[in-house]
């Protein structure tokens, strides 16, 4: 298993290796002492969730309060997407950028990103199913949208017409989540992942 860090801090590429033969493959796509190693800290695992989508389809930029926020480890077991990470922390220095990472059932990639990361993905194939591994469960009123299509971040997004929820058509700008107070801030962020007891605890 190969890990390294993207451009984004907080951010990884994960590639396994396959071990193939005549009657198929069969790899590790998550090993939590590779991760922890590469990361930093173990991910606590909360929840796991599954979503399909057909092609065209572009969910996201989504993103959940920190404290607790919400790590997630992404890989796509049947089809593709082009996965995407945006730094939305306030005060990083690497605020307002992205970074894509194709997934698919033929590399087997998947992606990290740490708690404050936005995120979001491009079904590339007719059918794809996205796997995400998460660090808490889901908190109604606490997470939180940016517009995939906001000009400020100029995704290039490998689509003619994305297709959005309502929810994520209706999203703000990243200007406009800035100016609210909605977005989370670097430090916070840093503090949070880098202690395991506020981890532990949810709080900081």
């Amino acid at each position: 298993m190969k890990i390294r860090p993207l451009a984004i801090q907080g951010a990884f590429e994960v590639t396994p290796v396959q071990h193939r033969d005549p009657r198929g493959a069969f790899m590790e796509w998550y090993r939590f002492d590779a991760l922890a190693a590469a990361v930093g800290h173990p991910l606590d695992l909360a929840q796991a969730n599954l979503s399909t989508s057909a092609k065209d389809v572009v969910r996201g930029i989504h993103f959940a309060d920190v404290p607790p926020g919400q790590a997630k480890y992404i890989t796509c077991v049947s089809g593709a997407v082009l996965d995407v990470i945006v730094d939305i922390r306030v005060g990083s220095p690497t605020f307002g950028t992205w970074e894509a990472v194709r997934l698919d059932d033929e590399d087997r990639r998947a992606v990290y990103l740490a708690e404050g990361l936005g995120h979001g993905f491009c079904a590339l194939s007719e059918g794809a199913t996205v796997t995400y591994l998460c660090s808490s469960t889901y908190r109604p009123g606490h997470e939180h949208g940016i517009d995939p299509l906001d000009p400020e971040l100029d995704i290039a997004w490998p689509v003619t017409v994305p297709l959005l929820s309502m929810k994520d058509a209706e999203a703000p700008s990243l200007a406009e989540a800035r100016d609210s107070g909605l977005l989370p801030k670097y430090e916070t962020c840093l503090t949070f992942t880098e202690d395991p007891a506020q981890k532990k605890n949810g709080r900081i």
